[in-house]
């Protein structure tokens, strides 16, 4: 583990060996003939040479996950609802098939039941019966089909204690390890709640029937649930899940985020919004022009990554969007999820969340799970590309993200990688928004299996069949440090999901080697000989010892006195804690939570609040 390709002794060039004979695809080179192109020009050029026989044109020409090559996100196709429709809609199998195919998004894995092992915590006063099945959760018909549809059988933790608590009404704060399902957590029961309401909630739209562009009437946009992101590709990633989620419905998703085409945006949303996913610029943008959006209809206010918002300073945004501007007091549900709540965040709860708010940790908050193997090898800095090299034509070929510090390392890296006959594309700030959704694109339909990136800009992917993530560079504490590693191995073995996570260390990591140490104790991974002098007392080099000896800094405000009460996944999880019993957190379909289970006013400590 330590050093697997004899890094150490590399005295000689690397022969020069073709990837293509390891199993890897041929390069890509990057279209810029199609990017000066407008999106209709290149559909129209792709679909014209498709008709004449191309084949590979006729790739490109279908939608991919309901999105066209050239074609911008946020027009991703939806499920458009007829008011002629009845309950629940038709089925088009063409759009399910875009939307639920497997190769455009992740399915639990073989390893799933590991999952469901980790430890879960309430902290607080308030305490949830968890549910152990989507049928028993009392979704929605419509949502219970496309849960079945997007391939999710058993819920994970963090689901099965999200899906009741906002059934009930809870504000919800909720630390899960990346890659536990927090998305759907979110999207799942807050669109089911919508969606038996959706005619008598909604606002007034145009009928995609009878639309006509330039002809029909724009209306503002009126979402009742609104995600905030902290990045384009994040953005873009929760509204395909709330494609799927919504389809069959009413409810009209619609995702804006800045570097994308603001008219085409607004476009979209003049077609009626339900479900509004955006990055804190973006949304601030439209706020600020209430003929194009008002949140005075807000059911919900969710906030993913919040870690990462909080830390971006977007401060100003935050109040903006957080007091919502026109939005009805009191008549609003807060959720707020990330795999780490630093202080910062957990001070905006404090702000804006009912005071009787549920709290739930799945796991220690910023640690990972255990179907992630992490290796960490010593390599001289000068020798890092050669070791890279070597990995990438050692490991069967596979989605592989590279994640690198800065812009110019990833530019780097890419024209190295590109140069030596690999597979790759690269993602970072300084590429345009339409270079970033084609990168993205490419990687995820396997066209480049090699995706070099740095932290931010893939931060929360969600990526169908990334087996590997590769840390060419590893965070300094200065900028996230094992936090941030965390987030970047969690990009692998989403979902019950194995993967495999190497990193290269050299003497600048210095600073960072306690905290990883600790982290590859907390998943029982064996220490390399350059680290066993940061093994702490307890434990030996294997990575067996007590646990319970680690010492990670502390993420929460409450008190020991307090101490959360500890919720395994056994029988007894299912125990009358918050005097209810099993099932009596069934929605009532006229109120939406059972009028027996409304919440309460606790007694609270606001000292002890997060």
């Amino acid at each position: 583990m330590a050093d697997p390709f004899n890094m150490e002794n590399v005295t000689e060039a690397v022969p020069v060996t073709n990837p293509q004979d390891h199993g890897w695809g041929d390069k890509v080179p990057y279209d810029y003939d199609s990017y000066a192109k407008t999106s209709k020009e290149l559909a129209e050029e792709n679909e014209a040479r498709a008709n004449n026989g191309d084949e590979a044109a006729a790739h490109y020409a279908g939608a991919v996950g309901g999105v066209k090559v050239g074609e911008w996100h946020n027009n991703a196709a939806v499920y458009e609802w007829d008011d002629e429709y009845g309950d629940v809609g038709p089925e088009f199998p063409e759009l399910e098939r875009q939307l639920f195919g497997s190769e455009f998004h992740v399915k639990s894995g073989i390893d799933f039941q590991k999952l469901s092992t980790i430890k879960v915590v309430q902290e607080g006063e308030i305490r949830i019966n968890p549910i152990f099945s989507f049928k028993d959760a009392g979704l929605h018909p419509v949502m219970l089909r496309n849960v079945e549809l997007a391939g999710y059988e058993i819920p994970t933790p963090i689901q099965q204690y999200c899906l009741p608590a906002v059934f009930k009404g809870y504000d919800v704060v909720a630390c899960a390890q990346t890659g536990s399902g927090k998305t759907a957590a979110f999207l799942i029961p807050t669109l089911s709640k919508l969606m038996g309401k959706a005619k008598k909630l909604c606002a007034p739209r145009p009928n995609p029937a009878k639309f006509q562009e330039g002809i029909t009437d724009p209306v503002r946009a009126e979402p009742l649930i609104c995600i905030v992101v902290p990045s384009r590709e994040l953005a873009t990633q929760i509204f395909d899940e709330a494609r799927r989620f919504c389809y069959r419905s009413m409810l009209r998703p619609c995702v804006v985020y800045g570097g994308g085409p603001i008219r085409e945006q607004i476009h979209q949303l003049q077609k009626g919004c339900d479900v509004l996913i955006g990055t804190p610029g973006r949304l601030v943008d439209f706020i600020n022009r209430p003929h194009i959006l008002t949140l005075k209809r807000l059911k919900y206010m969710i906030i993913d990554e919040a870690d990462e918002i909080v830390g971006a300073n977007w401060e100003d945004q935050m109040k903006t969007i957080m007091s919502g501007g026109d939005q009805e007091e009191g008549n609003i549900n807060y959720l707020m999820f990330s795999a780490t709540f630093p202080k910062q965040a957990r001070q905006l709860a404090k702000e804006h969340l009912a005071m009787n708010h549920l709290r739930i940790r799945v796991g220690r908050a910023g640690s990972t799970h255990v179907n992630i193997k992490q290796e960490i090898i010593h390599v001289d800095p000068a020798l890092k590309r050669t070791a890279l090299q070597q990995y990438l034509l050692s490991m069967p070929p596979a989605r592989t993200i590279i994640f690198v510090n800065s812009r110019r390392s990833a530019d780097e890296l890419d024209d190295f990688l590109f140069n030596s006959a690999f597979p790759c594309t690269s993602i970072h700030s300084d590429r345009t928004q339409r270079e970033r959704e084609d990168s993205i694109r490419a990687f995820r339909t396997g066209k480049t299996p090699i995706l070099i990136a740095t932290g931010v800009s893939a931060r929360g992917l969600d990526i169908h069949n990334v087996m590997a993530v590769i840390n060419f560079d590893l965070p300094s504490p200065m900028y996230g440090g094992i936090e941030e590693y965390c987030h970047r191995i969690g990009r692998t073995g989403r979902i019950g999901n194995t993967g495999v996570a190497m990193s290269f260390f050299t003497a600048r990591d210095e600073d960072l080697a306690p905290s990883l140490v600790k982290f590859l104790l907390e998943t029982h991974h064996p220490i390399p000989d350059f680290l066993a002098h940061h093994i702490p007392e307890g434990f030996d080099a294997s990575g067996e010892g007590n646990a319970d000896l680690l010492d990670f800094e502390d993420d929460s405000d409450v008190e020991e006195e307090n101490k959360p009460e500890e919720n395994g996944n056994q029988d007894e999880a299912s125990n009358n804690v918050d005097g209810q019993g099993d099932n009596s957190w069934n929605i009532n379909p006229a109120e939406g939570q059972s009028s027996k289970d409304a919440p309460e006013e606790p007694k609270v400590n606001s000292e002890n609040l997060w």
